[in-house]
């Protein structure tokens, strides 16, 4: 892992791809946690899909609402974007020393690998994210700060914790998937002399690893926002009346799931798919470009 500019190129060009497509992600979690019959403030549907959520936003909330969480996934991306791409890199090229002799499983086992060391190391910035983006009240809002002393001494080191199972699950899908995938149709177009490799190739090969990428990763994505949602409050607090009808709604990713469907139906594992693809699509152009370009600065 000598080569340090895949850590760092695929630290700026995730923050850039955060940034610009992080209202889309916002609706994406307020779609994904509405509906859960055994929270009563989330059992409401208050969204019908993801412009019908964007325009309620804007009208109740305004358009800061949109960015709430920001700070946390800025930092999990500077955290999580810089280690999982120059791991990905780093590992691919401990395995192949062409990238032209580069083979699917061995791409699809770098990127897993890649997904979930650095989905663990940065899902106290996940946690953050989700909780401050799920907050629909204004009197609800808080800072970064206040959200992670809050996690803490409610919850423990555990609750920054919260989720990462389907987190590191998601993170292997989305990892394993997009990034192998993005490879394959980047050399794909190159080698059958469509295009050579310019920006449109980044273009094409970007969104279609995005669109496979949302079909694989929504399920667990869903699992994950749930799980890292709902609060399971130490003894100690409980003890002095905070949150005594707290209950801890999911053991696992898998028994959200199963919870899930069995209360709300199939689909529901599939809420947040148009965002998720509509989130992805772009993400991945913003991110895959600008990698593209730092590449040949330097």
């Amino acid at each position: 892992m000598s080569d340090w500019r895949p850590f760092l190129y695929g630290g700026f060009a995730s923050i850039a791809a955060e940034f610009g497509t992080f209202p889309i992600d916002t609706t994406k979690t307020r779609l994904q946690v509405q509906g859960q019959q055994f929270d009563v403030h989330l059992a409401q549907i208050k969204y019908r899909g993801m412009v019908h959520a964007l325009y309620r936003i804007l009208k109740e909330e305004g358009y800061l609402a949109l960015y709430s969480g920001i700070a946390p996934a800025l930092l999990r991306q500077a955290t999580y974007g810089t280690i999982k791409i120059g791991v990905y890199h780093s590992m691919k090229g401990i395995f192949v020393s062409d990238p032209r002799d580069e083979t699917l499983p061995v791409n699809i086992l770098c990127g897993i690998v890649a997904g979930v060391v650095s989905s663990c190391i940065a899902n106290p910035t996940d946690v953050l994210k989700v909780r401050l983006q799920a907050q629909c009240q204004q009197a609800d809002r808080t800072s970064m700060l206040r959200a992670f002393i809050q996690i803490y001494k409610q919850e423990g080191v555990g609750g920054l914790w919260r989720g990462v199972g389907p987190t590191a699950q998601r993170a292997a899908t989305v990892a394993g998937v997009m990034l192998p995938a993005y490879d394959v149709f980047k050399k794909y177009i190159i080698l059958s002399g469509v295009l050579e490799d310019t920006k449109e190739t980044h273009f094409l090969a970007s969104f279609c690893a995005g669109v496979i990428g949302a079909v694989f990763s929504t399920p667990i994505d869903v699992a994950k926002t749930r799980m890292m949602n709902q609060r399971k409050l130490k003894a100690a607090t409980l003890q002095h009346g905070h949150g005594a009808n707290t209950v801890l709604l999911y053991r696992s990713s898998l028994d959200c799931l199963s919870r899930t469907v069995k209360t709300e139906g199939l689909s529901a594992i599939y809420k947040g798919f148009v965002p998720t693809w509509f989130r992805l699509g772009p993400w991945n152009i913003i991110f895959f470009m600008t990698y593209e370009q730092l590449k040949r600065i330097y």
